[in-house]
């Protein structure tokens, strides 16, 4: 097997707005491409992309699925994504792997709040993409207002390359510019069946305006089609598309295509687009990573000839196979039986199962080349975001960054028969997941599980019951609060101990400031004249690192301090690492205590949609959660208002905005920032946990 040509590979990902037609879209392009043989559907559960019961149930995507289907001799690699904010790292790891994406918009609501998060996610990871208008034959549908919401909230620019042949329930097809075609579905309910037409006299203006536009921004990208368009010479259609192409690949621009997924129609042309728009994997530049010993960058061009390099980006359990490792392969190949070697974790392992995912379904594979996606079954010592690679050619990639979970609450197992079994439900969910952390409360004993939302755990809640067995409780929901500094202050550390034998000396000096908000942790070293063995500075850095999981305030996590090491002593017998380490706790927490310590809250962004009438009452209610009103705006007859609000403030709000607006008020809601705790409230929190470790 010689695998697929690299330039005929697309590996792509369906990302949008919670029910803007994702999961409806794939199962079209699975149908037409022959993978499935009957459509499947959200509504009624029976898709395929959607395999997880919880997903059939809710009519929701929770964990981003992989498949495989060819067109026009390309092979073309699909993962379709989460919608819902709670799973936002499903989105963040897929675009970590893929070098193309659509981005699906509803033709009604345009520009929604988890559309602007995935393209600022798609922008981080510089992924070109083009985008897809869906429900043209919606009532209210407004395509051009969309574009404006491109261009305004995305700060993109909207690329055109298709006209819709009528809207709403006229919706028929649409008006191909760069062929000059008008492909119309008409009344074929399956969509297999459209015509292919020259274009009628009655909407040539209007194509020549829109192409001439094409022409504009794709001369840009290319100086054949340039100088073509200022002799007025004819340009063809391939002409057009390589330029186009050229332009998407460098993020110039965005081509924006219509359609109805869920009445079949516009699915064909977008597929062609894929193939035509959307990059291969030798198009975008060598994966860039770094030698483990000596730090000297390295490069990985997507070819089989280049040294096998991968990233594990998902791991999944699987009742059959085990544990299923997801990975990209960027460059080489690998094959059944060889040893790959982790260069993340130092270790070898061989490679006893390999397998193409076609959603829950799994087929052998004998080999993988630069570009595929593929499943590693069975690999013991794995995470998300390793590199895998050979021992004699070391590489590790960039790994993947996830976002703090910021809500949690307590768990315990129903009965005793339970206990073992919840310990390893929840150390599998935790290697899968790596937004689900789980803390052990030493002072109280009980099991913290912390998660990116309500809904995130109630997810995870229901799976530990059908997947594993496991009966347990869960807790209220609490808010994943934390702590920082907001001045700079000093703090000295040590620790004497002297029994009779050997003992214990450790003496360290720090100071301590602020850092802007999100920046973690930063520590610097500045020990002159050897006052302090370097051997023992890496234990004052653990022992700090230590103290900042339990704040001094009311015990939350700290975070966003820069911490230097200005000076100390040792003792020639009697320094120890631990001894070290515990003055580096020791010299930290006072001198955090010192620098006026304040508590964080999640700050929320929440949008919310409603008829007009209801609008006083809604605002009223976000003032009274110490929400601030951003901005106001109207939307297909709807009022829309964007807020900040606390977390804290919001348990609950899906029930009061039912009945607030009678049951037709929407809301979204995603982690925005941390910001600091009005006073009041900080002192009736750590009231509130004074004399223990509280949860997190």
């Amino acid at each position: 097997m010689q695998g697929f040509a690299v330039e005929k590979i697309r590996n792509i990902g369906i990302m949008a707005h919670i029910d803007a037609g994702k999961t409806t879209t794939t199962e079209r392009i699975l149908f037409y491409t022959g993978i499935t043989h009957k459509m499947g559907e959200v509504d009624e559960g029976t898709a395929v992309m959607d395999w997880m019961a919880q997903e059939q149930e809710r009519g929701i995507t929770i964990t981003s699925a992989a498949t495989t289907c060819y067109w026009n001799d390309h092979r073309i690699n699909i993962i379709d994504t989460p919608g819902h904010v709670d799973f936002t790292a499903e989105v963040e790891r897929s675009l970590r792997v893929l070098d193309g994406a659509i981005i699906i918009l509803c033709g009604v609501g345009g520009v929604e709040p988890q559309s602007e998060t995935v393209w600022r996610q798609a922008d981080r990871y510089q992924v070109p993409r083009i985008a897809y208008i869906n429900k043209m034959d919606r009532m209210g549908v407004d395509p051009e207002k969309a574009l404006k919401q491109m261009k305004k909230r995305l700060n993109a620019n909207p690329l055109p390359i298709q006209i819709p042949l009528g809207t709403e329930e006229n919706f028929r097809g649409v008006i191909d510019l760069v062929e000059m075609k008008e492909i119309d579905w008409g009344e074929d309910m399956l969509g297999t069946q459209f015509e292919v037409r020259d274009i009628s006299p009655e909407n040539l203006d209007a194509v020549l305006e829109k192409r001439n536009e094409i022409l504009e921004q794709a001369s840009d990208a290319d100086d054949a089609v340039m100088e073509k368009y200022i002799e007025g010479a004819e340009i063809s259609p391939q002409e057009i598309k390589k330029a186009i192409r050229a332009g998407t690949i460098s993020l110039r621009f965005v081509p924006v295509l219509y359609g109805a997924s869920f009445r079949n129609k516009g699915v064909h042309p977008l597929m062609d687009a894929i193939v035509d728009y959307l990059p291969a994997p030798d198009d975008i530049p060598p994966v860039r990573g770094y030698h483990p010993k000596t730090l000297d960058v390295e490069t990985r061009r997507a070819s089989k000839d280049d040294p096998f390099s991968a990233l594990v980006f998902k791991i999944m359990n699987d009742p059959y196979v085990g544990t299923l490792s997801f990975f990209r392969v960027y460059s080489g190949k690998t094959k059944l039986g060889a040893t790959v070697y982790n260069s993340t974790k130092s270790s070898e392992e061989r490679i006893s199962r390999l397998l193409e995912m076609h959603s829950n379904k799994r087929k052998e594979l004998k080999e993988a080349f630069a570009g595929d996606i593929a499943a590693l079954g069975s690999m013991k010592n794995v995470s998300t975001g390793d590199t895998l690679c050979l021992r004699s050619h070391p590489i590790i990639l960039e790994s993947i960054k996830f976002p703090e979970p910021v809500i949690s609450a307590t768990i315990e197992p129903k009965s005793k028969i339970d206990h073992s079994k919840l310990a390893e439900a929840l150390a599998k969910l935790t290697r899968e997941d790596p937004t689900f952390r789980v803390i052990h409360d030493s002072q109280t004993g009980q099991t913290l599980i912390c998660g990116m939302g309500e809904l995130h755990l109630e997810i995870l809640m229901d799976r530990m019951t059908r997947e594993f067995g496991v009966k347990a409780n869960l807790g209220k929901p609490q808010v994943a609060y934390k702590e920082t500094i907001t001045a700079e202050a000093e703090g000295e550390g040590k620790y004497i101990r002297q029994t009779g034998g050997r003992g214990q000396y450790g003496h360290c000096k720090v100071t301590v400031e602020p850092l802007v908000r999100a920046s973690g942790f930063e520590f610097v070293e500045r020990i002159r004249g050897g006052a302090i063995p370097r051997e023992f500075i890496s234990s004052i850095e653990a022992g700090i690192r230590e103290a900042m999981e339990t704040g001094i305030l009311a015990g939350f996590p700290m975070s966003d301090i820069k911490v230097t090491l200005l000076d100390g002593s040792f003792h020639e017998v009697d320094s120890t690492s631990i001894a070290f380490k515990i003055a580096g706790s020791l010299a930290f927490k006072e001198a955090a205590s010192k620098a006026a310590p304040v508590l964080l809250e999640p700050i929320m962004s929440l949008e919310v949609v409603s008829p007009e009438e209801y609008l006083g009452d809604i605002v009223g209610d976000v003032n009274a959660r110490r929400g601030k009103i951003e901005k106001m705006e109207m939307r297909g007859g709807s009022r829309v208002m964007r807020a900040y609000v606390p977390l804290a403030e919001m348990f609950g709000y899906a029930t009061i905005l039912r009945t607030i607006t009678q049951g037709r008020g929407v809301f979204s809601m995603e982690f925005y920032q941390y910001e600091v705790i009005p006073s009041n409230i900080m002192e009736e929190i750590v009231a509130r946990v004074e004399g223990r470790i509280p949860l997190r």
